[in-house]
C-alpha cells in the first residue's frame, strides 16, 4: 500500500469547505508548514533574539528595524505567526494520522492471500519451477523455511492449489505513525512550554506586561502571574546574601512577574576561570525556603545540573553583579574643572552637576569586572609611536584606538579590575565607558586605558594615558590641566623660545615665540586652524596642527613645516610639564629615556583627549565586590511530551529508513506426475541490491530438492 499525499475528502458541505479540509489534511500542506518553520528558525538564528531595540536600529536602520519589529523577527519563537504555524502543523499532521491510520491498521492485519496466481507473473521478482515432492510435503517444508527466516505466513487452500502469503518488515508502517505522532507531540510540548499559555492567561485574566521600573514588591497585581501557573520560563537574579522569590518573564513589550511557591537564598556564588579568562564553572550554593511548609532545603546548582522543587527546575544560567560598591576619582577633561571623588553602587545612578552652563549628565554605574584577561601580544617596543615621525595628514585621522594592538601571537594576561559606566545627557542619549583600574604594559610602557563607545554594537576605543615616575596618572593629569591654562602656556612658550633661539641671532627669539605660541594654541584647541574661523573649529591636538598645515601651507612645503611644528610643540609641552611640576612643588624631570618615552606618549594621549567625549574621566580607586547568580526557573509540563516525541521520532525514522516491508507469495499446484508446480513472487516498497540478493536466496531455497531420507 502506498500512502496518498492527498487529504480527507468530505462528502458534504460547500466546495470551499471540502477544499479547505482536503488541503489542511494533506501531506503537501504539512510539508509546506515544516518548510516555513525551518525558514523561521533560520531567521531566528541569524537575527539575535531579545536584543535592545537600539542594536537593531544600528544594524538595519530605522525603517527596516521598525518593519522587522512589527513582523516579530526579534522574538521569532514567540511571535503570533510562528505559533499559528505550529498550531496548523499540529492540526494538519493529526489529520494525516487520522486519515492513514485505518489504512495502516488494515495493512497490518492483512496477508493478502487472496491474490490471483496469474498476477504473480507481473512482479519484478518472480520465479517458478517443478518439485518432485507432493504438495503436502512441499507446503510443510516451505512453512518451516519461512518461520526460520522470520516470515509470518498464512495459507489459503483453493480448489486447484494452495496460495501461501507471507510478510516481513511490517514495523515500517509503525514507523510512519511514530514519526508523524512525534511531530504532533513535539509541537504540542513546544506550545505548552512556550509563552502561548502565559499569553492566554494574560488575555483571560486581564494581565498586562510591565514596562516600568522600581522595586519588585511595588509592581501591581495585574502584572503578576499566580503560583498555580502551569507553565512558565523566567529568570531570577539573587545577590550573595540576598533572597528572592519572584521570577521575571520577558515579553516582547515588557515583563511579567511570576510569583514562586518558594524563595531562593544565595549563600555563595562560585566561579572558576580558564587561563584565557573564560569561565569554566558556575556554581551556586543556595537555600530553598518553601513558603507553605517553611522548610529550608540546602542545594548546589551547577551548569547542566539543575535543582527541582515543587515541579520547578532551577538552572544555573549565568552570573552578574549584585550591587558592588564603587569608589571613583573624577579627573576633569575641560578647562577649569576640579577633581572630586564619587561613590556608587553597580546598577545605581547619580547626577553629575557642573558649573553654570555646564551640561547636566546622569552617571549610571553599569558594571564591575574583577578579572580581565587580555591578549597583550604586539610587534615589540619598536612599534611605539614616535611624535617626531607622525604623518599629520594621514596617520592622525583615527583617534582613540584599541586598547591593545593585535599581533600574530598571543600573550594572555590578567590586567586587573575594570569599571564600566554610562553618561546620559538630558535627551536620553548615552555613551558607555570602560576604564581599567591598574596600568597595563603595552609596547614597553605602562599605560592607563580609558575606553569609550557610542553604542553597544561598537567595540571600545581606548585612550592610552602614560604613568608618571610614581606609576600614577597624576603626571599626565597635571600636564592636561596645564594645557588648558592660557597663562601657563604663555610661560612655557617664553621659556622654550628663550632656550631654543640661537645665541648669535637674538632677533629670531620673537619669531620663534610667536610660532611656538601659535603651535601650542592650536594643540590646546585655543586657536582656529583657518583665518577668520572660530577658535573651536578644530578640537585641538595633532589633528588641529594637521588642518592648519593643510589650510595654510603649500603642498610642497607641508612635510617640512609639519616636522618643524611637531618639534616646537613637543618642546613647548616639555616646558609646560616642567612648569606644572614646579607649581605642584615637584622636582623637574630629567632629560633621559624615561622622560622621552613619557612625553612621547603624553603628546599622543593629550591629542586623543581632545576627542574624549566626556567632561570627566572616572578612575576606579576602590571597590567591594558583590556577586549575584542568575537562575532560570522553568515549570515545563510539555517537556515530557517532547521527550516522548523525540523517542518516537527516532523509532519512526529508523523504522522507515532501515526496515523494508516485503511480501512474498508462493503458489503450489500438483502436477500429473505427483510432483508440485511452484510459482513465487516478492513485492517490496523499495528495490535495492539487498532485496535482489534476498530473493535469490529465497528462490534457491524454495526450488531446491529436499534431501533424500536415510534407508
Amino acid at each position: 500500500m502506498s500512502l496518498s499525499t492527498s487529504g480527507l475528502a468530505p462528502r458534504s458541505g460547500s466546495r470551499a469547505f471540502r477544499d479547505a479540509v482536503e488541503l489542511l489534511s494533506s501531506m503537501r500542506f504539512a510539508i509546506s508548514l515544516l518548510t516555513l518553520i525551518c525558514i523561521a528558525s533560520i531567521i531566528g538564528t541569524v537575527i539575535k533574539q531579545h536584543e535592545p531595540y537600539n542594536n537593531y536600529v544600528n544594524q538595519f536602520g530605522p525603517f527596516w528595524a521598525e518593519v522587522f519589529d512589527h513582523v516579530g523577527l526579534y522574538t521569532v519563537y514567540s511571535a503570533w505567526w510562528f505559533l499559528l504555524i505550529l498550531a496548523f502543523l499540529v492540526t494538519s499532521t493529526s489529520l494525516c494520522i487520522a486519515r492513514n491510520t485505518p489504512k495502516i491498521l488494515a495493512e497490518l492485519r492483512s496477508y493478502k492471500e487472496g491474490i490471483r496466481e496469474q498476477s504473480l507473473k507481473a512482479f519484478h521478482h518472480k520465479a517458478e519451477g517443478r518439485l518432485a515432492a507432493p504438495p503436502e510435503v512441499t507446503l510443510a517444508r516451505i512453512n518451516t523455511l519461512l518461520i526460520a527466516q522470520g516470515w509470518q505466513a498464512r495459507a489459503q487452500v483453493r480448489a486447484h492449489g494452495t496460495m501461501v502469503a507471507a510478510r516481513k518488515g511490517m514495523a515500517n508502517k509503525i514507523g510512519y505513525l511514530a514519526a508523524h505522532s512525534a511531530i504532533v507531540l513535539i509541537c504540542l510540548g513546544g506550545l505548552f512550554d512556550g509563552d502561548l499559555v502565559v499569553r492566554a492567561q494574560m488575555a483571560l485574566l486581564g494581565k498586562t506586561p510591565y514596562d516600568g521600573s522600581g522595586l519588585v514588591g511595588d509592581v501591581p497585581a495585574k502584572h503578576r502571574l499566580s503560583q498555580r501557573n502551569p507553565t512558565f520560563r523566567g529568570n531570577l537574579l539573587v545577590p550573595e546574601g540576598g533572597r528572592a522569590g519572584v521570577a521575571v518573564l520577558s515579553m516582547s513589550d515588557g515583563v511579567v512577574l511570576q510569583d514562586l511557591p518558594f524563595d531562593v537564598a544565595l549563600k555563595k556564588f562560585i566561579v572558576e576561570y580558564y587561563d584565557t579568562g573564560m569561565p569554566k564553572l558556575f556554581a551556586s550554593e543556595i537555600v530553598i525556603h518553601d513558603r507553605e511548609t517553611g522548610v529550608a532545603t540546602a542545594a548546589t546548582v551547577k551548569v547542566n545540573e539543575p535543582v527541582f522543587h515543587r515541579g520547578i527546575a532551577i538552572y544555573q544560567s549565568s552570573f552578574d553583579d549584585g550591587g558592588s560598591r564603587l569608589k571613583l576619582h573624577a579627573l576633569p577633561m575641560t578647562a577649569g574643572g576640579q577633581a572630586f571623588d564619587i561613590e556608587g553602587t553597580v546598577g545605581g545612578s547619580t547626577e553629575l552637576r557642573g558649573g553654570a552652563g555646564a551640561q547636566q549628565l546622569t552617571l549610571e554605574f553599569a558594571g564591575l569586572r574583577v578579572i580581565n584577561v587580555e591578549n597583550l601580544a604586539n610587534e615589540g617596543a619598536a612599534s611605539a609611536t614616535d611624535v617626531r615621525k607622525v604623518d599629520l595628514t594621514r596617520s592622525l585621522n583615527k583617534h582613540l584606538g584599541s586598547g591593545a594592538k593585535g599581533g600574530d601571537g598571543q600573550q594572555l594576561r590578567n590586567v586587573g579590575p575594570s569599571v564600566s559606566y554610562r553618561l546620559r545627557d538630558a535627551s536620553g542619549q548615552a555613551r558607555e565607558y570602560n576604564n581599567y583600574m591598574l596600568p597595563v604594559e603595552l609596547d614597553g610602557q605602562r599605560l592607563f586605558l580609558a575606553g569609550v563607545r557610542d553604542t553597544p554594537a561598537e567595540p571600545f576605543r581606548y585612550l592610552r594615558i602614560p604613568v608618571d615616575e610614581a606609576d600614577s596618572i597624576a603626571g599626565w593629569q597635571r600636564l592636561h590641566a596645564a594645557l588648558k591654562d592660557s597663562a601657563l602656556r604663555d610661560q612655557a612658550v617664553s621659556r622654550y623660545a628663550a632656550q631654543s633661539a640661537p645665541a648669535d641671532k637674538p632677533e629670531m627669539a620673537e619669531q620663534l615665540r610667536l610660532t611656538a605660541e601659535r603651535a601650542l594654541g592650536l594643540f590646546a584647541g585655543a586657536e582656529a586652524t583657518k583665518p577668520g574661523a572660530a577658535a573651536d573649529a578644530a578640537p585641538g591636538g595633532l589633528q588641529a596642527l594637521a588642518q592648519f598645515v593643510e589650510s595654510n601651507v603649500p603642498e610642497a612645503d607641508r612635510s617640512r613645516i609639519a616636522e618643524v611644528l611637531l618639534r616646537i610643540t613637543n618642546g613647548t609641552l616639555f616646558e609646560l610639564n616642567q612648569l606644572a611640576r614646579a607649581r605642584a612643588g615637584l622636582a623637574p624631570l630629567s632629560t633621559g629615556d624615561a622622560t622621552q618615552r613619557f612625553m612621547t606618549q603624553a603628546v599622543l594621549s593629550l591629542s586623543d583627549a581632545a576627542f574624549y567625549p566626556a567632561p570627566v574621566l572616572l578612575q576606579l580607586r576602590d571597590f567591594t565586590q558583590v556577586q549575584a547568580s542568575v537562575f532560570q526557573l522553568a515549570r515545563a509540563p510539555g517537556k515530557k511530551l517532547v521527550y516522548l516525541g523525540a523517542v518516537l521520532l527516532i523509532i519512526g525514522v529508523f523504522a522507515m529508513l532501515y526496515i523494508r516491508e516485503r511480501r512474498l507469495w508462493i503458489w503450489l499446484q500438483p502436477d500429473d506426475s505427483g510432483g508440485t508446480l511452484l510459482q513465487t513472487a516478492l513485492s517490496t516498497t523499495r528495490r535495492t541490491l539487498d532485496v535482489d540478493a534476498e530473493f535469490d536466496r529465497l528462490k534457491s531455497a524454495l526450488l531446491a530438492s529436499p534431501p533424500k531420507a536415510s534407508p
